[in-house]
């Protein structure tokens, strides 16, 4: 089975996640409406089983609780995928939201780099910033070892282009997490 279990405690939130690759039910519940909504979209476009329980410093503001769940989730996507061996790797997806559209690319390259291109027009939607999209992106790449580039192409409300980059960040790493068979997809034998 390609999933992982990982907990992450700190003195700013305790996180839980539970991912499994190849699908199941999904429970988020990390105390911000918007997010739960993203991570609840990101499990279904994915195809993953997920389950987020966070406890965060939601006095302090979103920040925290936004970023340390994309490091906990990295980390389960890289503790799930163990060697990286058969699987396809790459994978790119545009997702129309209304007025808006996202594309991603992505190489599960086990070389964390972030290009997020995605101007905000409005700095808060409901109690989440914005901007943590953005964070939450470079916590997950970083602690997956993903190469990630999320681009906004156009759009004029938060809510969409934010939805638009979640989904299409989800959809792409389904296509890289599909199992092809055989070692690791680099001429050098190894990531």
């Amino acid at each position: 089975m390609r999933e992982a279990s990982i907990s992450r405690n700190t003195k700013e939130t305790q996180i839980t996640v539970k991912l499994n690759l190849d699908g199941g039910t999904h429970s988020i519940d990390t105390g911000i409406g918007f997010f739960d909504h993203m991570l609840t979209a990101f499990a279904v476009h994915g195809g993953f089983g997920l389950e987020v329980k966070v406890c965060g410093d939601l006095h302090v503001d979103c920040h925290h609780t936004v970023e340390d769940t994309g490091i906990v989730l990295g980390k389960a996507f890289a503790e799930a995928l163990g060697d990286h061996s058969g699987i396809a790797r790459f994978g790119s997806s545009y997702v129309p939201m209304d007025e808006a559209l996202g594309f991603c690319a992505l190489d599960i390259s086990g070389r964390a780099f972030l290009v997020f291109d995605a101007p905000m027009p409005q700095a808060v939607i409901g109690a989440y910033d914005a901007c943590m999209t953005e964070e939450f992106m470079r916590a997950l790449a970083f602690n997956a070892g993903i190469t990630l580039h999320l681009k906004s192409e156009y759009g004029a409300n938060s809510h969409h282009i934010t939805e638009a980059l979640f989904k299409a960040c989800a959809r792409a790493l389904r296509q890289a997490v599909t199992q092809t068979g055989g070692g690791v997809l680099s001429t050098k034998g190894v990531l």
